[in-house]
């Protein structure tokens, strides 16, 4: 006893610290910061997957959007005959298509493709 007093005395704080409001306060500081499942540093980690999710969920959003107009302009049969010839390279009976790629196009392309 004689010791903690010597100690008290050299150091006022730990007078302080030594009440038991202070540490229980200090436990539950220390529990809810590093320790708890909803700690402060797991805050941290599920926000940032909120926001990433919320960034996909923007991009999807505009992708849909993007694709109701292209579903709509499809409806039209001059659309449709149009998108044919230009993504899928279609022709008609009585005529002939060439398509004309040019290098930096095929450099591209094969890019793209070693990297997947």
């Amino acid at each position: 006893m004689k010791f903690f007093k010597k100690l008290t005395k050299r150091f006022p704080i730990l007078k302080i610290l030594g009440n038991r409001y202070v540490l229980v306060i200090i436990f539950v500081g220390v529990w809810l910061t590093f320790l708890d499942n909803y700690s402060y540093f797991e805050n941290r980690i599920l926000d940032k997957k909120i926001e990433e999710l919320e960034a996909n969920k923007r991009y999807y959003i505009q992708e849909i959007k993007k694709d109701s107009t292209s579903i709509k302009q499809l409806n039209n049969p001059d659309q449709t005959e149009k998108y044919a010839r230009e993504k899928y390279y279609m022709k008609r009976d009585n005529e002939d298509v060439y398509i004309i790629e040019f290098e930096d196009s095929i450099q591209a392309e094969e890019q793209g493709t070693k990297s997947l």
